[in-house]
């Protein structure tokens, strides 16, 4: 096994006519609301529309799109000299939180807007906020321009997805090594993301510095495996355990998943069995994603390959959600979700097997959406038939 991973393809973050063209966009929509402008305060919000990225924390930062005119980016003065760099807006700073004016209250009479959208607020602010406007609409209508993705945000998908499989390479090469020496979950998912995190850094750290750029993952093995949501822990995996990774990787805000069930050892037959029903499922998912469908539909089409196995009462979850400037975004391939499905929205396949007290599993695919079909960048389960899917002790 090589000690270091071989360079991936470069890539350059999204750039100031990107910006601008969501802003257009948005000033459209603002118009047709009949506004002065919208307010956003979502950290993704002002990413996508500005490019700014930002320590989130208790210190509101928003961004005000006027139907006319340069935007203007809200930041507390500790934000200043990291704000200063973003093009094509405005900067105004408040001293700090909270503040004898709650800062978004002065964002809100610093824009001069009397008509204005905001993306999301605080309960107790709405009274204040419909005081000093003469009309106030609580909707995000920048949701509408992200879940729709353009080929620059595939490139950086793309990529970000096969870090996430680099990620479960390094795992499957030398997870063997490691629990033959008595190592652990916690052991697992220190190699296999620092790795992954170098060879991220390595190839993209210069050009995207200062954005959103990194690897979080969980391994979980055996009667832990049961928990979607359980933490990695101190347990040595142990022969004929499943071992579910779930990968995900993070480049210029922009985020991809990849994940598998390994067979520590050797595979049962019924383990087979249970892998192959996921991999129908997930089948079942890149199939049902047609524009036009609604996502609510691609879950009840996706999951029923599992009913169909038998294994109705082992699913926990939906079977996906939205992905993009956040991992979990609208939207939902889930029950209540009737929003259609269209080309360039991108989502998460993640068919799930959990029994609890015995075994878990869990497959994790990247899915972009296009006018002619399903574009699947992580490749690992692609790469990795079923069979080929054991950490050989």
């Amino acid at each position: 096994m090589n000690s270091s991973a071989p360079p991936l393809p470069k890539i350059a973050p999204l750039d100031f006519a990107f910006r601008s063209g969501v802003q257009e966009k948005l000033r459209g929509a603002i118009v047709a609301h009949g506004l002065d402008g919208a307010l956003f305060l979502s950290p993704a919000n002002v990413l996508y529309t500005c490019g700014f990225n930002f320590s989130v924390n208790e210190r509101p930062v928003g961004l005000f799109v006027p139907a006319v005119g340069k935007p203007v980016l809200f930041v507390p003065l500790l934000e200043l000299e990291n704000a200063e760099p973003v093009e094509g807006v405005v900067i105004k700073i408040y001293d700090e939180f909270p503040g004898h004016e709650h800062p978004v209250l002065w964002m809100a009479r610093e824009s001069l807007a009397k008509k204005l959208a905001v993306d999301g607020l605080d309960a107790r602010l709405l009274a204040p906020l419909e005081a000093m406007l003469d009309k106030v609409v609580l909707e995000d209508l920048v949701a509408p321009a992200r879940f729709i993705k353009c080929e620059a945000e595939f490139a950086l998908t793309r990529v970000a997805a096969s870090y996430a499989d680099l990620c479960l390479q390094r795992l499957l090469d030398e997870g063997g090594n490691i629990i033959a020496q008595g190592g652990t979950e916690l052991d697992l998912l220190a190699e296999c993301t620092s790795f992954a995190l170098s060879a991220l850094k390595r190839d993209h750290g210069e050009a995207f510095a200062g954005t959103k750029l990194g690897i979080s993952a969980s391994v979980h093995s055996g009667p832990l495996a049961a928990l979607p949501h359980g933490a990695t822990s101190r347990r040595q995996p142990l022969f004929g355990d499943t071992l579910i990774a779930g990968i995900g990787c993070s480049l210029g805000g922009y985020h991809a998943e990849s994940g598998i069930t390994l067979i520590v050892g050797e595979m049962s037959a019924e383990q087979r069995r249970i892998m192959k029903a996921m991999e129908d499922c997930d089948t079942a998912t890149a199939r049902a994603l047609r524009p036009g469908t609604a996502c609510e539909a691609v879950n009840e089409a996706a999951l029923g390959a599992l009913r169909n196995a038998g294994l109705g009462d082992a699913i926990r979850h939906r079977i996906g959600h939205g992905m993009g400037l956040e991992g979990h975004e609208a939207p939902w391939l889930a029950p209540g979700d009737t929003t259609q499905v269209r080309p360039g929205m991108i989502f998460s396949s993640e068919p799930g097997v959990y029994r609890p007290g015995r075994d878990g599993y869990r497959t994790i695919n990247t899915m972009i959406v296009h006018a002619g079909g399903v574009e699947i960048p992580s490749r690992f389960q692609a790469d990795h038939p079923i069979d080929n899917r054991v950490i050989a002790l």
